[in-house]
């Protein structure tokens, strides 16, 4: 099993739900927001505005998944994500070596 995590952009979440919902295998997705900024050396602040305004609302996404569909998500959440600027997010897979699904048991 994998552990699909991304951080996006708020309003790519309705397109990229959309998307991932109609793919075979999707297990669904936790979403959380965050707030975040990105490393100075790659953002040009030009006034003190600027650095002091530099978190920007985001979207935490998790997915618990197989290993066979964890590169097809990852490809889609790039995809669908991806706008060309700093600040679009990032994209990250880890294993997971035991998950359950918490339920109750019928007697």
């Amino acid at each position: 099993m994998m552990e699909v995590k991304a951080i996006i952009r708020p309003n790519k979440l309705a397109i990229l739900r959309n998307t991932l919902i109609n793919l075979p295998g999707f297990p669904g997705m936790t979403i959380s927001k965050a707030e975040g900024f990105g490393a100075p050396s790659r953002t040009n602040k030009v006034n003190i505005k600027d650095e002091l305004t530099d978190y920007s609302a985001k979207i935490k996404i998790e997915i618990i998944c197989n290993d066979e569909i964890a590169e097809v998500l990852m490809d889609k959440i790039v995809t669908i994500c991806q706008t060309g600027q700093i600040g679009d997010g990032v994209v990250w897979c880890t294993p997971v070596t035991q998950a359950y699904f918490i339920a109750k048991s019928t007697p």
